[in-house]
């Protein structure tokens, strides 16, 4: 028995030493959101328990608020190498990323836990296609949010004529299709957007209105789970393809349902809790639209869903099967609206 212990006692310290002897990985981590953003906050801890996974082989630095670049030049910046990873909205990527668009459409999901939980479960099967120059690591969505503006807006024939800033391409189309104006800015320039008048709505998140201090320039919230933004979290290919087996196996670890559910839940929290905050703000009015109003803006919404069709088609696929996948998800999921 001694010697048994011996050999197992030798075997770990052979497989110690080839984990310690891995070459440094340095990963720069880059997003746009703030510094105090929930996603910040656990990109921060998803790379301290990805060092103490690899032994500290792999470092992790995070570069929040656009410090590396643009939020809309994410997907860019992470295959050329600017940044090693990359928080990028799947919605910021117009006609690049055709299968991801369907998430993004309103009136999909009611939660973002369970959502999210689905959103992970269904591209991890459709991102090698979708995003083929990158290697995807997880998917989530924010808790859904609500057009927000500087005058009642319970109908969508209350967008026509309106400047909006959509919070991705899929809700840019849906304006469009309202007879509105999109008028393109990312989360960190809307504000000023809206301050100056170039938009007079904006689509975004309750909680986040906060952070971003775009509740200083709207005072009116139409109050219904009105849509939600989609996020993916993507490494650099050579950067991956570079590491040893064990830091390959370490950072696979570290892209999946259980780390969907660290970054995914704590926001989805945050941000449901902004809306009773908002209602709660002097000068602030939610508008609840009426059963027949909810009922308007789910019909003229389906188009966006015969657009998508189309996409998809192009790429060879069944939109009917891919829309499918990811209808049985929300519904396993509890998360189908």
């Amino acid at each position: 028995m001694r010697g048994w212990t011996t050999i197992v006692a030798a075997a770990l310290a052979v497989a110690s030493g080839a984990a310690a002897q891995d070459k440094p990985v340095e990963l720069r981590f880059s997003l746009w959101v703030p510094p105090q953003h929930s996603n910040t906050v656990k990109a921060r801890e998803w790379g301290e328990s990805l060092s103490k996974a690899t032994n500290g082989s792999i470092k992790v630095t995070v570069f929040p608020a656009q410090q590396l670049g643009r939020a809309f030049d994410h997907f860019d910046m992470t295959k050329d190498g600017i940044a090693d990873v990359g928080h990028l909205s799947l919605g910021y990527e117009p006609g690049r990323l055709p299968i991801a668009a369907i998430s993004n459409a309103p009136f999909m999901m009611t939660n973002a836990k369970g959502g999210s939980r689905a959103l992970h479960e269904w591209y991890s099967k459709y991102a090698p296609r979708d995003m083929p120059e990158v290697k995807f690591c997880l998917a989530y969505a924010h808790d859904p949010g609500a057009i927000h503006s500087k005058r009642p807006i319970t109908h969508p024939d209350h967008i026509k004529g309106l400047k909006v800033r959509p919070a991705h391409a899929t809700m840019g189309q849906f304006v469009t299709l309202l007879g509105g104006t999109n008028v393109q800015a990312s989360a960190p320039e809307s504000r000023e957007i809206l301050e100056r008048g170039v938009a007079d709505a904006i689509t975004f998140p309750w909680e986040s209105m906060f952070i971003f201090g775009i509740d200083k320039a709207v005072s009116h919230h139409l109050d219904m789970p009105f849509y939600v933004a989609t996020f993916a979290w993507i490494i650099n290919k050579a950067k991956y393809e570079g590491m040893s087996a064990a830091q390959k196996k370490a950072v696979d670890d570290h892209c999946n349902l259980d780390w969907v559910a660290r970054v995914a839940d704590p926001w989805a929290e945050q941000e449901a809790a902004g809306k009773e905050k908002m209602g709660k703000t002097a000068g602030h009015t939610l508008n609840k639209p009426s059963a027949a109003e909810i009922a308007a803006w789910r019909k003229a919404a389906e188009p966006i869903r015969a657009q998508w069709d189309a996409s998809v088609q192009k790429l060879g696929l069944d939109p009917k099967a891919v829309y499918g996948d990811l209808e049985a998800a929300l519904k396993k999921h509890n998360s189908l609206y």
